[in-house]
């Protein structure tokens, strides 16, 4: 019996769906051949794999990474597992109490709708700290209630190349409060005493300091911006000894949060406080006059001041020290001078 000739599927058959075809795949992939040794039949033409893109289409695109269900789930894993080694205690804390994983993490997540939405800080010259090594930041100091600290904290740890964390010195009062106490360890503060911020910084830790104080803090709303005594330039010394640079900052906004308009000393004695302040909405409208005011902000760090250059025993110059702590106070004060007349308004 003569071989039968096989005829080609013409494209209007192939159009017509009159079947699958035989040794096709239902997604139009190839089989192997079958047992009976005959040959694999040819895809026909036009019908390729559905998910091939046609000639000139473009082709399917990959969600981004961090979008939809993937990025929940990654999100709710992460999360889980941050939680297993705080129940089990797999996480490290430094001699200060500081915990890194804890501040960035959870308490950075809660400060930065702050810093970025509500305040709208904008921040200048952070390439001016170091990305390794030690260096002393000093700020001016206002706002009535220490946000500005906080505000600088994710400012330095949110903008700068390498990311660096800053280790605040904080004022005794600050570890006296329950709760306080305990979250400013956790967040990587510490007392504000000479020898505790002489070890940071020989680690290699950025370290802030506001040598104001409560006078800077607590100051009434007509003194603002201007800066009040730095002290007996301690932190000059200590710089002197750690061989570590100092960085004035100048911030912006802080001042006009809880506009002071007065202050009940009666109050403050009786509740131990170095001053209760009093606003136009404190203390009339209750807890909601503790709302602080949505000005914007501007935090601009300057150039660094070497103190690598000076003999071991300039840190117990008084006159070298003097001349330091005036020249750090008046480029931050002038820096202050300089934003605001940039500034547009207090809220824009």
């Amino acid at each position: 019996m003569a071989d039968a000739k096989v005829l080609p599927f013409d494209d209007d058959r192939s159009r017509s769906g009159a079947g699958r075809r035989r040794g096709t795949q239902p997604g139009g992939g190839r089989q192997a051949p079958s047992a009976g040794g005959g040959a694999p039949v040819s895809a026909l033409p036009g019908a390729g794999h559905p998910a091939d893109p046609k000639p000139g289409a473009q082709a399917p695109q990959e969600p981004p990474e961090g979008s939809g269900r993937g990025d929940w789930d990654r999100r709710i894993a992460n999360g889980l597992a941050f939680l297993r080694r705080r129940v089990t205690g797999d996480y490290e804390v430094d001699e200060f109490g500081y915990d890194q994983e804890l501040t960035d993490q959870v308490l950075m997540s809660l400060l930065r709708p702050l810093a970025d939405t509500y305040f709208r800080v904008e921040v200048k010259g952070v390439e001016n700290i170091p990305s390794e090594g030690g260096a002393l930041i000093v700020s001016n100091h206002s706002g009535t209630l220490p946000l500005d600290g906080l505000m600088l904290q994710v400012a330095v740890h949110d903008h700068h190349p390498a990311g660096r964390h800053l280790r605040l010195l904080a004022a005794d009062l600050v570890f006296m409060l329950p709760v306080v106490n305990e979250l400013a360890r956790k967040a990587g503060h510490t007392l504000a005493c000479a020898e505790d911020a002489e070890r940071l910084l020989e680690r290699g830790e950025v370290v802030g300091v506001m040598p104001e104080g409560f006078k800077g803090l607590g100051k009434p709303f007509g003194d603002r911006y201007k800066l009040q005594r730095f002290g007996r330039g301690g932190f000059v010394s200590t710089a002197l000894r750690a061989r570590v640079p100092i960085v004035p900052c100048s911030v912006v906004g802080a001042e006009e949060i809880y506009p002071m308009i007065g202050n009940s000393r009666t109050l403050a004695r009786i509740l131990g406080l170095p001053y209760f302040p009093v606003t136009p909405t404190f203390p009339w409208l209750g807890p909601l006059g503790a709302v602080p005011l949505p000005t914007k902000w501007t935090i601009q760090f300057g150039e660094p001041i070497p103190t690598d250059g000076f003999p071991p025993e300039a840190a117990e110059d008084p006159m070298l020290m003097f001349n330091l702590t005036d020249q750090v106070r008046e480029q931050i004060q002038h820096t202050l001078y300089k934003l605001l007349v940039q500034r547009r308004s207090v809220f824009f």
